[in-house]
């Protein structure tokens, strides 16, 4: 991920509690603004799906997509990538996780290509929009309990 859009923010909870969040697929709908429905394609081991499809719809831009998840054996990271989309054509992200005081300093990494033209300087702003948005979004649903 050389072109990835990165950023963190730091949560008030040990870092199983906000892996236990990120890998709680099936409740994205409610605590982020712009997933409307998870499938779980493949629940891998334990509690942490190998292959989920999304529907996101965020307003002028709706897309199905697949993504297949990698699972650090340290459970402080999880990275993925595309397997199928609609408009996307490419998609690497990583979430890692980092044990900081009595809290977690959650680093978000994105990258995504469309199947249409766009220049990098709004990609990256698009990238960070939805990182910014699914950062604040976990740290409301962890926090909240």
């Amino acid at each position: 991920m050389a072109d990835a859009t990165t950023s963190s923010i730091h949560i008030a909870a040990p870092p199983d509690q906000v892996m236990s969040v990120i890998a709680d697929f099936a409740s994205y709908p409610e605590w982020t603004d712009q997933i409307t429905a998870v499938e779980i394609l493949d629940p891998g081991s334990g509690d942490r799906a190998s292959q989920v499809r999304f529907s996101m719809d965020a307003g002028a831009i709706k897309d199905s997509y697949t993504l297949d998840y990698t699972w650090a054996d340290d459970d402080l990271s999880v990275w993925w990538t595309l397997v199928k989309g609609g408009i996307q054509r490419a998609q690497d992200g990583a979430y890692r996780l980092e044990p900081e005081g009595d809290g977690t300093t959650v680093t978000y990494e994105l990258s995504v290509e469309v199947n249409f033209p766009m220049i990098g300087m709004l990609r990256r702003k698009a990238e960070k929009v939805i990182i910014d948005t699914a950062l604040k979004g976990l740290k409301r649903r962890v926090e909240k309990g």
